[in-house]
């Protein structure tokens, strides 16, 4: 005999099928973003989704496969953003570097980076990819200046924009937080330029 709850409760469960993947990749992102990969929990992500959580194993294989497909796999290449970038003066690379960072990143609605970042201290592929992602980036940005000391500028780049998006993504200090794009491009851009392009004082 089917109760009310019991038909309640079925009525509440998504299909089997594509609108279920996605609505627990959508779920995973939010609930990784919120605890990152080590406090983030199957049945959590399966309730966010509004399905079973054996939908998990079902379509990812656990939690692992899908925090690869909802964070690891990043909405956009930063091999991609290569080449616009380097249309423009080399005097107003740091402009588009910032400008490119935060658009890119509000676009994406900042879950995908914040689960990066809240899951480095617990999953070595998160780390890894956010590595990465800006490892790619600066090195070929810089190999492109023909600057020195490439290494060390590409992760002087990469603090000062991770910090940019652990401020305004997840600790979300205000006014940073909400700042229009320009005021935060004109604020930061002259740091990164120089990191860029500058003189470091090394010799």
């Amino acid at each position: 005999m089917t109760t009310e709850d019991t038909t309640s409760r079925r009525r509440g469960r998504r299909p089997a099928g594509q609108d279920t993947k996605t609505a627990l990749v959508e779920a995973a992102r939010a609930v990784f973003a919120e605890n990152g990969y080590e406090r983030a929990t199957v049945r959590a992500i399966a309730a966010r989704a509004g399905v079973d959580a054996a939908m998990v194993n079902h379509w990812f294989g656990g939690k692992e496969g899908l925090f690869a497909q909802a964070v690891l796999k990043l909405p956009f290449s930063p091999i991609d953003l290569v080449a616009p970038l380097r249309d423009g003066p080399d005097e107003q690379f740091g402009e588009r570097v910032v400008r490119t960072f935060i658009t890119r990143w509000d676009g994406a609605g900042g879950d995908t980076f914040q689960a990066l970042v809240r899951s480095v201290a617990g999953h070595e592929l998160a780390s890894t990819v956010l590595r990465e992602f800006f490892s790619k980036f600066f090195t070929e940005l810089i190999g492109g200046l023909g600057s020195d000391h490439g290494a060390l500028r590409t992760t002087l780049c990469a603090s000062q924009l991770v910090g940019l998006g652990v401020i305004r993504y997840i600790a979300r200090f205000e006014p940073m937080a909400t700042a229009e794009v320009e005021t935060l491009v004109t604020a930061i851009s002259p740091t990164i330029q120089r990191y860029l392009t500058g003189d470091l004082g090394l010799g």
